[in-house]
This record gives C-alpha cells, sequence and structure tokens, in this order.
C-alpha cells in the first residue's frame, strides 16, 4: 500500500480504537489473518464455549476454521448436520455462551456500531447474555458517523447479503434499499450500540484490509 495511504488508513483507525475506548469498548488493530488469530489466542480461554453470528469476515479471515480446531467448545451454526430445531437452540444457547464472535456492518470514528438482523439473534447477543463479545471488521466497515453508517448499510450491506442470500427482496434485484416489506426482507432490526455498562465486554479487532460487505 502505498505510504500515504497508509499513513490516513492508520489515523482513522486510531481515531476509531480511541472512540471505542471512550465508550467503554477495547479497540485492536492487527494488519492480517496470522495476526488475528495470534489476538483471538490471546483472548479466548481454552475449552471455553465459543459461537458465532453470520458473517463472510469470519470466513475470509479463517476464523470458522480456527474455531473448530478442538481448542474451544464451538457452537457451529454452519454445521450442515443441524436440523432446524437444532439451529433454533443453538441460537437460543448463543446467549449463554462464554464468547461471541461476529462482524459488524458499519463502525463509526466515533467507536459506535451500527447493525441490522433480519431474525434478531446477532443484535441480541452483542446486546446482552455472553460475557465476551468480539467483533472482527476489515477496515472497509469504518465510517465517519452514524449517518454515513446507515447510508453503507442501506447502499451496499444490505443489498448484497440479501443476494449473497438469495431473498427475494427490492434491495436484491436494484442494488439499494427500498423499504420492502416483503417477509424475506433481512432487515427488521437496527441496533445502535454506542457505549457498554460493562468495561471492555466489547472488544473490536480491525483487520488492515477490506473484508465481508
Amino acid at each position: 500500500m502505498d505510504k500515504n495511504l497508509l499513513w490516513y488508513l492508520e489515523k482513522k483507525v486510531q481515531r476509531t480504537i480511541e472512540g471505542l475506548k471512550k465508550n467503554n469498548m477495547e479497540g485492536y488493530y492487527v494488519k492480517d489473518e496470522v495476526e488475528l488469530k495470534e489476538k483471538l489466542k490471546e483472548l479466548l480461554k481454552q475449552n471455553s464455549t465459543v459461537t458465532v453470528g453470520g458473517s463472510m469476515t469470519l470466513f475470509e479471515t479463517g476464523v470458522i476454521d480456527y474455531l473448530r480446531s478442538g481448542e474451544y467448545n464451538f457452537l457451529d451454526r454452519y454445521d450442515e448436520e443441524l436440523s432446524p430445531a437444532d439451529l433454533k437452540k443453538l441460537y437460543r444457547d448463543a446467549i449463554s455462551a462464554d464468547t461471541y464472535i461476529c462482524s459488524t456492518n458499519a463502525l463509526t470514528e466515533s467507536g459506535e456500531l451500527y447493525n441490522i438482523d433480519g431474525r434478531g439473534n446477532r443484535v441480541a447477543a452483542m446486546m446482552f447474555g455472553p460475557d465476551q463479545v468480539i467483533i472482527i471488521a476489515g477496515v472497509n466497515k469504518i465510517v465517519k458517523n452514524l449517518e454515513e453508517a446507515e447510508t453503507r448499510i442501506k447502499t451496499l450491506a444490505a443489498p448484497v447479503n440479501a443476494r449473497r442470500l438469495n431473498k427475494n427482496t427490492t434491495c436484491a434485484k436494484l442494488g439499494y434499499c427500498a423499504e420492502c416489506t416483503t417477509d424475506e426482507r433481512i432487515c427488521s432490526a437496527y441496533v445502535v450500540l454506542k457505549r457498554q455498562l460493562i468495561k471492555g465486554r466489547i472488544k473490536v479487532i480491525i483487520v488492515g484490509k477490506e473484508l465481508g460487505y
């Protein structure tokens, strides 16, 4: 990366980590997947119960494969042998996991997390339940403020995810949100986490590359 662009990126990440700290959340910066794995080893206790939210970022960074290594009691929502009933139970058990790992739809430089959910299980676990929440996000998820966060979600994250999931929604056809009312809509819950009551419960690991949607 050009050194001037790298400088710009590092300043943005620095502002974001400072914003997270003011909001009782911890922020970390890692350059790549290798450093990410080392940070996860540091934050996760062996044999602890860990689960994840739906996320392309976790696949792209190899986090899902790492959690399947046997070092943790991994509640694997992506296990192809799970029945609908098993998956429903897993979503409920996730609330009592030691650690919940997911990504975020947008992260502001002021240290706010903006997310949308269809079912609501991911944002529910982010808000309450697990003792520790680890959010992994590429630098492309960082935006200036909540207004930019909403724009990012409506013009990029939601349409692309809806298309990825083969949803019959307006955004999957047009490429932008049209506030549809279809039963397949994936944007049912809009949640902004501005601050954590329990200091350090939420930890945000920013990876120095573009990841996910």
